[in-house]
């Protein structure tokens, strides 16, 4: 009989550990599921709800199955210095491009003075663009490079901080030693790095990727915004990061807005996991940009449109080797993303 009940005793134990394990799977990912869905803000409660209905009518982001390319715009915004109801120019801007079937990934920097065709509002800076509303912002990516721009992912300095303090901070080597004040915003963001191996926290990342006070100004910026994305990338996709991530999300929240749905960011988590970044470009390339003047302000054109297209889908469709091989550059790896 006292055995019988020792058995029956360890049998409510494993049971009740059984139903706690059960449990905490549940509350993880119930957890993200309630993460990923904070991120998209939707009409009511998105940052940019102050674009009138009269500028930009909200248009639904495509289904997407998991199975095509898929290209999403990054767009960094600075509002320092922004009235209630402004929406600020965008100081930053990327194309992800995802191939599920092949598992590659591509980045593609556009410089935030290319000089191009905003639908609906003829000619200007793209980094102009978000200010008629995300959609005008991505269809202005897509003439630009000539693919599609399916989805949007917003965000400002203060959701660049939290996701990379979010994570633990970023392990990340400073090429040379970076020094810029700014008295205009009380010294909040001034720039003060040195070179040599660094662990990042939100701040000193933000300084990383906004420094632009050389001689190649935004040209060598946006190379150390890709390289700074991808050494991002890959500590999201740490042990410690997945398990933190209903932690992370929840941080990260308030700051961002996306028109991508929870089922996309599953399978876009997924196909990411699974892929690896084959390079990254700056947009317009060299040997197609063209520096000149409209009116008295001073933009970056580009010398041959159609070329600039062809040149996306070359390097999208290419099968080179990974051109993040850099030896010269400890950023850069062979690692998937």
């Amino acid at each position: 009989m006292e055995q019988k009940k020792k058995k029956n005793r360890r049998r409510t134990f494993i049971a009740l550990i059984l139903i706690i394990i059960a449990a905490s799977i549940l509350y993880y990912f119930f957890s993200i599921y309630q993460g990923l869905d904070g991120l998209n803000k939707g009409v009511n409660h998105s940052p940019l709800t102050t674009i009138s209905a009269a500028q930009e009518a909200p248009v639904k982001a495509p289904e997407w199955l998991g199975t095509e390319p898929v290209n999403i715009l990054l767009m960094g915004v600075d509002a320092r210095g922004i009235q209630k109801g402004e929406v600020p120019r965008s100081d930053s801007m990327m194309v992800i491009s995802m191939d599920p079937v092949r598992k590659h990934i591509h980045v593609f920097s556009i410089l935030r003075d290319t000089y191009t065709d905003i639908p609906g509002y003829d000619k200007n800076r793209i980094n102009t663009a978000i200010t008629h509303g995300p959609d005008t912002a991505m269809k202005a990516a897509s003439e630009l490079l000539g693919i599609p721009v399916q989805f949007y992912v917003y965000t400002d300095f203060q959701g660049f901080i939290k996701l990379v303090d979010a994570v633990g901070g970023v392990d990340f080597y400073v090429e040379k030693n970076m020094h810029y004040e700014s008295a205009a915003d009380h010294h909040e963001y001034d720039i003060n790095l040195k070179q040599g191996n660094q662990h990042f926290d939100g701040k000193t990342a933000l300084q990383y990727v906004r420094f632009r006070h050389d001689a190649l100004s935004d040209y060598s910026r946006t190379e150390r915004q890709r390289q700074f994305t991808k050494a991002l990338a890959d500590k999201l996709k740490t042990t410690t990061s997945i398990m933190k991530l209903p932690s992370i999300l929840d941080q990260i929240s308030p700051y961002i807005d996306t028109n991508l749905t929870v089922s996309d960011m599953w399978n876009l988590a997924s196909v990411g996991y699974q892929s690896t970044m084959k390079g990254s470009e700056q947009i317009p390339p060299m040997k197609l940009l063209k520096e000149t003047y409209v009116g008295r302000a001073a933009v970056l054109d580009i010398s041959n449109r159609q070329a600039l297209k062809q040149f996306v889908q070359d390097t999208i469709t290419s099968d080179k080797p990974d051109t993040d091989k850099d030896t010269k550059n400890p950023n850069k790896s062979e690692q998937p993303l």
